[in-house]
């Protein structure tokens, strides 16, 4: 006869913290690596566009300025998981009276959530803004002809804007991940 399987426990506080801790730090680093690798990305794209003497595509530039804006809001995403790291190592200190409340770290991480949603929302319209310019200059013209027209030819710069908002997209995630992941273990 088979045993019925165990509901899981919530965790003790000190689980909790360490939970809470590895989480804050490693959300952290992966936001930080993918949040550099899109900055770099954007640069050359925009440096590249900049010295081109090709005519710029507008779909592209709108691209270019949606993802800067998920960028900024990455920026601000890592230096709120910065401070789930400080909430962590006040979680953990020995002085109870410093322990932050249990609705500080709601608010805390909700914050946080809603940060990581509207960068996720923002990537997204700018990847699709962005991959929809660049099918509609392959649908455009027949490749015989892109030669003749410069605004028409798929750039690798064009891909480098793509390239980088997906990389937001998935720094943004992994940031509502976390953020959810840990609100649902503060709030058992």
């Amino acid at each position: 006869m088979n045993q019925p399987e165990s509901l899981p426990q919530p965790l003790t506080q000190s689980e909790f913290v360490a939970t809470f801790r590895l989480f804050s730090r490693f959300s952290f680093w992966i936001q930080l690596f993918l949040g550099a690798v899109s900055g770099i990305v954007l640069l050359f794209a925009m440096l590249g566009r900049n010295m081109g003497d090709q005519t710029n595509n507008a779909g592209i530039g709108f691209g270019v300025v949606l993802a800067i804006i998920g960028l900024s809001l990455l920026g601000f995403r890592i230096f709120w998981d910065f401070r789930y790291r400080l909430l962590g190592r006040l979680l953990h200190a020995e002085n109870s009276q410093v322990y932050p409340s249990k609705e500080h770290i709601t608010h805390t991480l909700r914050i946080g959530l809603v940060s990581s949603l509207v960068g996720v929302l923002i990537a997204f319209v700018a990847s699709e803004e962005t991959v929809a310019v660049v099918l509609a200059k392959t649908l455009s013209q027949p490749q015989a002809l892109a030669a003749y027209t410069p605004e028409n030819v798929i750039r690798s710069l064009d891909i480098f804007v793509t390239m980088a908002n997906v990389n937001l997209i998935g720094a943004h995630f992994f940031g509502a991940v976390t953020s959810l992941g840990l609100l649902n273990w503060v709030e058992e």
